[in-house]
């Protein structure tokens, strides 16, 4: 029961944006730390890489022992740890083969299978770093292997909803997978023909609510359905199935077998304590959410980096905000965006508020000076990190009435940055009432420290919910799940093979 809040956390952002299933994510408090040393399921050693003796002493295992613990090394597939589960053959180890074959399991499965190698420089998260043999040793001795192998997995709800999934998704795969809706016209109520039929046959395999009645007419229990499929994929439920729903449809279930198990493995970079109070985004839905004391008070859309200039995943905190910040253009954006723009059109910068430091040929930058133009708006939350990111507000508002919101250079903008700023600043009775408005409407560039400083998490989550029924999915711009699946199979396949081989 610890963790009872996270999966509500999950149901609540959906019901403050309707074109969201029910979801929010749970991500962690501490700085971010360097990821575990090398191990066989991930960090750079071989499964049987013996340990050094005096840490084997005394440690025999009895049959039973020996047998549940192949047997659990046999389910290695139920948690997203290696490919297709056809490739898992029995376990028969003994000994030091399978002492060593069970930790580096339970690395693998508590903090994940890569090493700090093997993470993009986008992937800011990392896992604590994780020693089982303490625990390992303890759980021999005491014959307690089953409580042990127990709290080994991520303990949230989320985690396991998605353990859940995969045995939805790889029983769908088992049975051939899904049908390819064919393209063309549009399809929506009235329309009859044979894509219709195929229609209704591909998403009955997904959806229990919609039986295959085998019928090629489009008809009212067709539009409710292809309404909750697209609700489950991010996009506008509007019963009608064109061009994107049709993308989503016709991911191969393997895809979305990759998605579970690169998520899973996301999980398991998380700590094992959550703050109470947190901000945290799911950078691929561009969604905001606020926790305090573990439950979700707050939802907001956000715009988050268009691929190319991903938002990266990190954690850090929040101390400060700045009213009417000033913006420092970086100079990626400033050689390739606006010195372009004031060449074709002079006087451009200082039209739109810029203005040029240093001398020229010396370094030249821009600074957009504070005000209702300024591409930061009139608020900007700081939090240190390396990737100099931040949330902030934005003069630009179109990007929010859309469902794809995935536009910026790499920050985060907020639908609502006031409400969250008053929000933030409600622990300070310096900064009741709208004082906040009041500072803003002043013009002027204002650091304020918060009194309770706050966690913030960006994190991606692109498939998620309670593995019962299906899950919902988020497309992958950024490439990262298959990246992340490709990883974990491959290093699932080697470890698989060493274990068959001793």
């Amino acid at each position: 029961m610890k963790h009872k809040y996270l999966y509500r956390s999950f149901l609540f952002q959906a019901c403050f944006l309707s074109a969201m299933p029910l979801f929010a994510q749970n991500v962690m408090t501490n700085e971010a730390v360097s990821a575990p040393q090398a191990n066989a399921t991930g960090n750079g050693q071989t499964a049987n890489a013996p340990r050094p003796q005096s840490r084997r002493e005394n440690l025999n295992l009895t049959e039973k022992q020996t047998a549940f613990l192949n047997h659990l090394l046999d389910k290695v597939g139920d948690d997203g740890l290696i490919g297709e589960k056809k490739e898992v053959t029995a376990h028969h180890l003994t000994g030091e083969s399978l002492i060593s074959a069970s930790l580096d399991y339970a690395r693998a499965i508590h903090s994940g299978r890569l090493s700090a190698s093997d993470f993009d420089k986008n992937w800011g998260m990392k896992p604590d770093p994780y020693d089982p043999w303490p625990d390992f040793k303890n759980a021999v001795n005491n014959n307690t292997l089953s409580d042990w192998a127990a709290n080994l997995p991520p303990p949230y709800s989320g985690y396991a909803g998605l353990k859940n999934g995969l045995i939805y998704y790889r029983a769908i795969a088992e049975k051939g997978g899904w049908p390819v809706v064919p393209t063309g016209a549009d399809l929506t109520v009235g329309s009859d023909n044979p894509r219709v039929k195929t229609l209704r046959r591909r998403i009955a395999i997904e959806d229990k609510e919609l039986p295959d009645n085998g019928s090629s007419h489009f008809d009212a229990a067709l539009k409710a359905a292809v309404k909750r499929a697209q609700q489950r994929y991010g996009l506008n439920p509007t019963g009608v199935v064109s061009g994107q729903t049709l993308q989503a449809l016709n991911q191969p279930v393997k895809s979305r077998i990759h998605q579970i198990m690169a998520n899973m493995e996301r999980w398991r970079w998380l700590p094992r304590n959550l703050p109470e109070n947190r901000i945290q985004v799911n950078v691929a839905a561009a969604v905001l959410t606020l926790f305090e004391k573990n439950q979700p008070v707050m939802s907001m859309k956000s715009v988050t980096g268009r691929p190319g200039n991903e938002t990266p995943m990190l954690r850090s905190t929040i101390y400060s905000l700045v009213i009417n910040p000033p913006w420092n253009v970086p100079d990626s954006i400033a050689k390739k965006e606006l010195w372009p723009k004031e060449k074709a059109h002079p006087g451009y910068l200082q039209a739109a508020g810029f203005k040029i430091i240093g001398e020229s040929g010396q370094g030249q930058r821009l600074q957009q000076k504070p005000g209702p133009r300024n591409s930061l708006g009139q608020l900007k939350f700081d939090f240190p990190n390396s990737y100099s990111v931040y949330l902030h507000d934005t003069p630009g508002r179109g990007a929010f009435s859309r469902y794809g919101r995935l536009e910026s250079h790499g920050c985060i903008r907020l639908e609502h940055p006031v409400a969250l700023g008053e929000r933030l600043l409600a622990a300070d009775p310096a900064w009741t009432g709208d004082r906040l408005r009041s500072e803003i409407d002043k013009n002027e560039t204002e650091r304020v420290r918060l009194k309770q400083p706050v966690a913030v998490f960006l994190f991606y989550w692109t498939a998620f919910g309670n593995g019962e029924n299906a899950l919902s999915f988020r497309s992958d711009p950024y490439k990262w799940d298959e990246l992340l699946a490709q990883k974990i199979e491959a290093i699932g396949q080697s470890v698989q093979g060493q274990s068959n081989n001793s």
